[in-house]
């Protein structure tokens, strides 16, 4: 049930997000950073789902009577308080890792506390609010954002240019995903989001041909996820969203690829290998 909850099977996705900011943001020993903040974003990404769920639950009542709490397996007033109790001891946690490092630990709680802010602020609004799929997309972001501030006192170039196009894939993904009650898509532009990342990652792969692989593998994933959104009795609007969400740590890769650090082959497998991981698991656990 909280595994349910949480949508697990999609944290794979949440660590190679860790550890492409790392790379961009050019953390000298990115191995030994890498565990310590996948658990602290896990955290952000699992309190998350369980606020979203807890502020749904009245919708769900309607569309997915299935889901945890409607179907009365837990109180709403239990998942509100563990989706607040981890927001606020990842931010935490991450004052500590900033501490760690010798860097501002007031820039790391405050970039801690923005995203939890995204995080309720769409939870609580995102039924409602056309621009949902840009303050997903934001909570994306953040997550490259916090982890460079909090291992490097700043952000570089390279970490928010690779966190937009990170925040474009969210947004065709969300757009889509606003959709899969009702298996439908009313507007197709949104989905044009989606090639932005394709566009950057061309420019990168000019500069360095590693990239060139990781960049074929997320567009042969990404096609194959638009099949499911044909017209037709084969539609699959969630079949698409959970590879899409998958296709997040090939973007990772791609972009791990890029960044010119010394260990980045390697690394860029290690993201590559979280789109496996995530389409797994999400045989266990729905990933939406």
């Amino acid at each position: 049930m909280w595994l349910c909850l949480g949508r697990v099977s999609n944290l794979p996705t949440v660590w190679s997000n860790v550890l492409a900011a790392l790379l961009l943001a050019g953390a000298a020993q990115p191995g030994s950073l890498w565990p310590a903040l996948a658990v602290v974003f896990s955290a952000f990404y699992v309190g998350g789902m369980y606020l979203n769920d807890a502020f749904d639950r009245d919708i769900d009542r309607r569309e997915r009577p299935a889901r945890p709490i409607p179907s009365g397996q837990v109180s709403a007033r239990a998942v509100f308080a563990w989706g607040f109790a981890a927001l606020l001891a990842a931010t935490a946690a991450l004052g500590a890792v900033a501490r760690e490092e010798h860097v501002s630990i007031a820039k790391a709680l405050l970039s801690g506390a923005a995203l939890a802010a995204l995080i309720v602020f769409y939870d609580a609004y995102h039924k409602q609010n056309p621009l949902s799929p840009l303050v997903m997309g934001a909570c994306r972001v953040m997550i490259y954002v916090a982890v460079a501030v909090s291992v490097k006192g700043e952000w570089s170039p390279a970490v928010l240019i690779g966190a937009g196009a990170l925040w474009c894939h969210l947004i065709g993904l969300t757009y889509a995903a606003k959709q899969e009650a009702f298996n439908r898509l009313t507007r197709l532009w949104p989905l044009a989001f989606l090639a932005v990342p394709f566009a950057y990652g061309v420019w990168l792969a000019l500069r360095e041909p590693l990239v060139w692989p990781f960049l074929a593998a997320l567009a042969a994933w990404v096609l194959r996820a638009l099949w499911f959104l044909r017209s037709g009795a084969g539609r699959s609007v969630p079949g698409a969203v959970v590879r899409l969400i998958a296709a997040i740590s090939l973007l990772d890769a791609v972009l791990i690829a890029g960044s010119g650090a010394s260990s980045a082959p390697v690394w860029a497998l290690v993201a590559a290998l979280g789109c496996a991981l995530t389409r797994m698991f999400q045989r266990y656990v729905p990933g939406t």
